[in-house]
């Protein structure tokens, strides 16, 4: 068996500038037939590096290498060559994927047409209405919470109850005394987050206070929480098109993607067979 010879030079100790001046393939390491060289290591180093610094990037660089180095020459002495054959198998076939996912990637991206329209959406949304099925419950509410000293608490709680256009603009005048809110009742919310912002209500509670077309007052030892409940999905109603529309849009692409794809496949043979790329032999 031929011995195996691991070399590390007296150059370690030296600083960047070094490895920047000297001939790139001059070898700083061995193992078996294997080599590294001064420009494996340049990309390590910088110029605002310290000599200490570069030495040690160096250092553990090269015996990291040296390690693994050795581990695939034993490997190839103590794997049996039927193991050897599927690794190098399999290796190739990782090479070839690499590079054709790469290219078609490359070709999708310069290619595809990534815009999606309101009518795209609703098409696919109204087509495939099963496939959106929640497993969790969505709500439309708006809320106020302040504090029960607050002396306007009257006033307030009669603007959100009306929630009329005035009421809203002088509600948003007064945000600046609510310790959290929200006014926009025409987004879907997971229920977990109104228990996060609405700490009163509670997974235990909700069934009293998580009602369609519902107002809550609820005090607590500091503070008052005014909230309405607009609408409200429970689990397996279908979702709306404005909770899922990203993914929508998502699955639009993706299916564009493959679509293209499979013309993809199907043209480069046919384009090699016509410029006598490609043929086959009977």
């Amino acid at each position: 068996m031929r011995k195996l010879i691991f070399l590390i030079p007296v150059f370690l100790c030296v600083s960047c500038e070094y490895f920047q001046s000297s001939y790139e393939g001059e070898p700083v390491a061995r193992v078996g037939e294997n080599y590294l060289y001064k420009s494996d290591l340049a990309p390590l180093l910088s110029e605002n590096m310290t000599s200490d610094d570069s030495t040690i990037i160096v250092n553990n660089y090269i015996n990291r290498w040296a390690t693994q180095e050795l581990f695939i020459l034993r490997s190839k002495i103590n794997l049996s060559q039927e193991k050897q054959d599927a690794f190098e198998a399999l290796i190739a076939e990782y090479r070839r994927d690499l590079y054709i996912e790469a290219y078609k990637e490359a070709i999708v991206k310069k290619t595809i047409d990534t815009t999606v329209t309101a009518f795209d959406e609703a098409a696919y949304y109204d087509s495939n209405k099963e496939n959106f099925k929640l497993n969790v419950e969505l709500l439309k509410l708006r809320y106020i919470n302040i504090g029960k000293d607050n002396s306007n608490i009257e006033e307030i709680t009669e603007r959100f109850k009306r929630f009329e256009a005035e009421d809203k603009t002088i509600l948003d005048s007064l945000a600046i005394q609510f310790n959290n809110y929200s006014l926009n009742d025409s987004i879907w919310v997971k229920e977990t987050q109104v228990f996060n912002k609405i700490p009163v209500i509670t997974a235990e509670n909700k069934e009293k206070y998580l009602k369609k077309s519902q107002f809550y007052q609820i005090e607590d030892s500091l503070e008052v929480y005014l909230v309405r409940i607009e609408d409200k999905l429970g689990r397996n109603d279908i979702a709306p098109l404005a909770y899922v529309r990203p993914t929508v849009r998502q699955i639009i692409l993706n299916k564009r993607k493959l679509e293209f794809i499979r013309k993809l496949e199907k043209d480069i043979t046919k384009d090699a067979v016509k410029q006598k790329q490609f043929e086959t032999y009977n």
